[in-house]
């Protein structure tokens, strides 16, 4: 899952990072707001934290316009100046949450948590496709009970197949939702982490498909 971090104060910007790469996500970061919506223009996230108070276009410039251009991924603000009118003024332009500076790291993670699951239609930290189950909480994946060794290239892999199991996930993107800019993740990369990922998952009734030239399918095998 991949996240735009958009935050000039680099020193917390340094901290969100360090905190969300060690929860398995992809994250990359701007400091200005004309690079928040040139970054937003031209990639997809999963979700965007947004400060306010951003150089050369305010944060709610960045969040109106990324809503104009009928974008529905989650927005969470960050703001040092916590007055109702912000809030009232962020949510209606869209923004999913509000936190204000100073906030716990650890409560930062549970909303981005919960603002990844209400982007999925989900309630719970849990995907699960037949006997196969991944924690989002915990980054651990279990297969029939058993907890399954992977490493945090795999835990994500198998995150965003889940998240689309029994539908084409191209290689195009997954290189999108797993790496970060300046990764060097090539398609053949790709075919490597899929490679190691069937040879942990595939002892029960499900199975990553190929559809060459098109991408990859998490499936359950009839039994």
């Amino acid at each position: 899952m991949r996240i735009l971090i958009a935050e000039d104060d680099q020193v917390l910007a340094d901290g969100l990072l360090r905190s969300l790469r060690s929860a398995g996500y992809a994250v990359d970061q701007v400091t200005t707001g004309t690079e928040a919506d040139a970054a937003l223009a031209a990639h997809e996230f999963d979700l965007v934290i947004l400060d306010l108070g951003l150089p050369r276009l305010h944060g709610f410039d960045v969040l109106r316009k990324l809503r104009g251009r009928g974008s529905g991924t989650p927005v969470l603000i960050l703001t040092a100046a916590d007055s109702v009118e912000q809030r009232v003024k962020g949510l209606d332009l869209g923004a999913d949450d509000y936190m204000a500076k100073p906030f716990s790291l650890q409560e930062l993670e549970a909303r981005v948590r919960a603002l990844m699951r209400r982007g999925l239609g989900t309630a719970s930290n849990l995907l699960k496709h037949g006997p196969l189950t991944f924690d989002a909480s915990g980054r651990v994946a279990y297969l029939n009970d058993q907890m399954v060794e992977l490493s945090a290239r795999e835990l994500s892999l198998l995150e965003v197949l889940l998240q689309r199991a029994g539908r084409l996930v191209s290689k195009d993107q997954l290189v999108e939702r797993l790496c970060e800019w300046g990764d060097e993740v090539s398609n053949n990369a790709i075919e490597v982490y899929i490679h190691r990922l069937r040879k942990k998952i595939e002892h029960g009734p499900v199975r990553i498909a190929t559809v060459r030239g098109l991408g990859y399918c998490l499936e359950k095998i009839a039994g």
